[in-house]
């Protein structure tokens, strides 16, 4: 009995190990999707021409999307595949918070979103989005928000969840989109949020005049911005819906050499007089493509304390305004809609893990 109790010890050791170096692997395996998921570029959606009838968010969640189906496991959770008008839709759940969810498109990580925290901004340009919300006016004082540009609802989510009783609108074009988002990742109830299936520039042209508090544009189709939401022209229908006190803000992504960008701050200068541009030293310095968030308003923005809390972000920002502004854009002109093209294609690196 002792020479058979032996080797059933050994393989039972041997069986520990395996398991061991098995958890090991799925724990690495977790932390590379998340890295991934944080050095996200683009944002929402909603970008192709054509429109729809608009939707209440805020409603019970309907069907899914076509070709939805369960794949890998994260823990307890598994993620969500569905195929949208955008292309291959996956929801990666997050392994460090038990309600949260990365949004990736063919890949490209579009949206974070924390169900039980949805004031957690994951995503860098989301953070620097946030502290714009909360600059705008007197904390917890309910603002009327357009959102070109859906995603997973993540930025209609801090808005509601700081400012409760606000009024937002979100122009998301993909449907499918649309309902994957509702009935996986639902809408506290009772949230002021309206979705329109619709091209972003047709709801901005939708909105009466004077509506918007503010108006935040984050739309990429692709990982691109699409060229009709680049020109002088589409930034004049913005200013149009804002309140004469109201802000407008952009997620711009763009590399070396910084043209797409320069050009950007060029149009939106030339439609409204205060301009501020959110981005990291490394960006701005032209050394790697990403992210750059955009604000401008009619009147004076409150750019030291903007300056204060992107500094204090965990991927420090800096804030450039004025004549740095104006010099780093370096002649650039205005892009009219005649000659407006797609923002620039990001490059293969450009989304670690």
């Amino acid at each position: 009995m002792a020479r058979e109790r032996a080797p059933r010890a050994k393989q039972q050791k041997q069986a520990k190990k395996q398991q061991k170096q098995q958890k090991q692997q799925k724990q690495a395996e977790q932390q590379t999707r998340s890295k991934r998921g944080k050095g996200a570029l683009p944002g929402g959606t909603g970008t192709a021409a054509g429109a729809g009838a608009g939707t209440d968010a805020g409603s019970g969640p309907e069907g899914g999307g076509s070709g939805r189906g369960r794949s890998r496991r994260r823990g307890d959770r598994e993620s969500v595949v569905a195929d949208v008008g955008g292309g291959r839709a996956e929801l990666v759940p997050d392994p460090d918070r038990p309600r949260a969810w990365t949004l990736l498109i063919d890949g490209a990580p579009q949206s974070h979103v924390d169900l039980d925290d949805p004031e957690h901004l994951g995503f860098e340009y989301q953070r620097r989005i946030g502290h714009v919300v909360d600059l705008l006016a007197p904390s917890g004082r309910p603002l009327r928000v357009l959102h070109l540009g859906g995603g997973a609802f993540t930025l209609a989510r801090y808005v509601a969840a700081t400012r409760p009783r606000s009024t937002q609108q979100i122009a998301e074009r993909d449907e499918a989109l649309v309902r994957l988002v509702r009935a996986e990742l639902p809408l506290a109830s009772g949230v002021r949020v309206r979705v329109r299936s619709m091209d972003a520039r047709e709801a901005l042209g939708a909105v009466p005049d004077g509506w918007a508090d503010l108006v935040i544009a984050d739309v990429f189709s692709g990982a691109r911005t699409p060229a009709h939401l680049t020109s002088v022209e589409y930034v004049a229908e913005v200013r149009r819906v804002l309140t004469p006190g109201g802000w407008y803000t952009a997620n711009i992504a763009d590399g070396p050499p910084l043209t797409y960008l320069r050009g950007q701050i060029a149009t939106v200068r030339d439609v409204f007089p205060e301009t501020a541009l959110i981005a990291e030293p490394g960006v701005l310095r032209g050394r790697r493509f990403g992210n750059a968030v955009l604000v401008a308003a009619a009147l004076p923005l409150p750019v030291a304390e903007l300056g204060r809390r992107a500094a204090t972000d965990p991927q420090g920002a800096r804030v450039e305004h004025g004549t740095a502004l104006r010099d780093f854009t370096a002649g650039a002109l205005p892009v009219r809609d005649a000659t407006a093209r797609d923002s620039p294609r990001p490059p293969i690196n450009a989304f670690p893990g």
